[in-house]
């Protein structure tokens, strides 16, 4: 299985502080995913600070 994450870096608090925002999208994301069945085929829409979509994570069958 493969975990991608896609985070479109052109937003307004991307653009203002990218390093702290990510850092939040990922302390978030990698707090949550216990909840998540980790499966091929799961994955949630990403939102920034201001809770508007920035992003997909998705986990992939590696073949």
């Amino acid at each position: 299985m493969r975990f991608l994450l896609e985070v479109a870096m052109d937003g307004d608090a991307l653009a203002k502080d990218p390093a702290g925002e990510l850092g939040r999208i990922l302390r978030y994301w990698g707090g949550n995913l216990r909840h998540c069945p980790l499966e091929p085929g799961d994955g949630s829409v990403v939102y920034d600070s201001e809770y508007r979509e920035v992003g997909r994570w998705r986990i992939e069958d590696a073949s």
